[in-house]
């Protein structure tokens, strides 16, 4: 057995271990297909900048078959990794990556392919994903687009290397597939805003889409039913996973934050954790109470960095911690921190529903979210 199978085989057994592949179908695909192949480069983070590892250099074979993220694209540019191999680490926002196994294996699961079924992936990146599905789904059962024409022509290369030849496309995956092909799955390997209606479209009837949501507090995974009229409806996963945006659901950047005056701190029984952390069941109904509410690292505080809530008519607030309590301090046309607070009052009378006990409702009319049932309590998706 060759050293590269055997790093496949003790991935899958650390995704094995952690409950995140069970299918024998998935295992095996996981076991076949050579991750190496399509990551003969990536960023690894070199503090606070990204050095460019090769496939030469020490532990790269290791470190692709980890169960880490892997960024391959630094601020759109193709060229950035070349620049950090000559001049050293760089700055830069990851825009394209390998993703983290373990939130790859959930999401192929939850798409609850069939033998025969046609799937449609949004976001082709490597195109390790893309075999993963060949794999599984056959010879020409899968389609791939990716809005950049250099991420696609190397994912088509390798994918061609590693014996896969699905039909890869370039163009805005919000739009679909470029052939207007209808589709048994649809897979978004980045996270939206809202559920673009192509989707829809180029799903058949009782097709699954599964996808991320791109929302600033509490996003994860959703899976949608195909109706028969551009219309679905479906459930936010217990599993949770989150990518990176489309281009066109990336979020703008956000101004300087006001400095609160020493008066304007006040103690609070609501860390800020249980706001903004996934694994605190309560972020995701943050952020159903508080839309277009994000967060940001806030660097005020030179002894105790921290988080900060911003949203775009300029409400903000701030966080720290003093002698072991929480404090906030906000400011702004609105009182978001007062938000917070009565929403996890609310929550907590509502039985602290967890997020799989919400739905979600996409029709001509608007998209929304909903508790328990669709003509139960709602809030817009977008």
């Amino acid at each position: 057995m060759t050293r590269s199978a055997r790093l496949r085989r003790r991935l899958v057994e650390q995704l094995l271990d952690e409950d995140v592949l069970h299918a024998p179908e998935w295992v095996a695909a996981f076991r076949a297909v050579p991750r190496h192949v399509f990551l003969p480069r990536f960023f690894a983070p070199a503090g606070g900048l990204w050095a460019a590892v090769d496939r030469d250099d020490p532990g790269w074979l290791e470190t692709v078959y980890s169960r880490d993220v892997l960024v391959t694209q630094l601020d759109d540019d193709p060229e950035r990794w070349e620049l950090a191999r000559r001049t050293g680490p760089v700055a830069g926002t990851p825009t394209s990556s390998s993703s983290m196994p373990s939130i790859m294996a959930i999401m192929l699961e939850e798409l609850r392919v069939r033998d025969g079924q046609r799937v449609l992936e949004i976001g082709t990146g490597t195109g390790y994903n893309a075999a993963l599905l060949s794999h599984r789904c056959g010879a020409g059962q899968v389609s791939t687009v990716d809005i950049d024409p250099v991420i696609v022509a190397q994912a088509r290369e390798r994918l061609a290397v590693a014996g896969y030849r699905p039909s890869c496309a370039v163009g805005d995956g919000a739009l679909g597939f470029p052939a207007g092909t209808l589709f048994d799955r649809v897979l978004c390997t980045a996270s939206v805003s809202s559920i673009p209606p192509a989707w829809l479209a180029q799903t058949k009837p009782g097709g699954l889409i599964v996808t991320t949501l791109n929302r600033p507090i509490g996003a994860g995974l959703v899976r949608l039913v195909a109706g028969e009229d551009g219309t679905g409806r479906g459930r936010v996963l217990a599993r949770d996973g989150r990518f990176m945006p489309l281009r066109a659901h990336r979020l703008p950047e956000t101004g300087p934050l006001p400095m609160p005056s020493r008066d304007d701190w006040e103690q609070t029984r609501l860390p800020m954790s249980t706001v903004l952390q996934p694994r605190k069941q309560f972020e995701f109904f943050a952020g159903l109470a508080l839309p277009g509410v994000r967060a940001v690292r806030d660097g005020a505080d030179d002894e105790a960095p921290s988080v900060a809530l911003v949203h775009p008519d300029g409400s903000w607030v701030r966080h720290r911690k003093r002698g072991g309590a929480d404090e906030v301090a906000q400011g702004g046309p609105r009182a978001l921190w007062e938000l917070a607070e009565a929403a996890y009052v609310e929550w907590c009378e509502l039985g602290k529903p967890e997020r799989d006990r919400f739905g979600v409702t996409v029709t001509e009319q608007g998209q929304e979210f909903w508790l328990d049932a669709p003509d139960g309590r709602t809030w817009p998706l977008a």
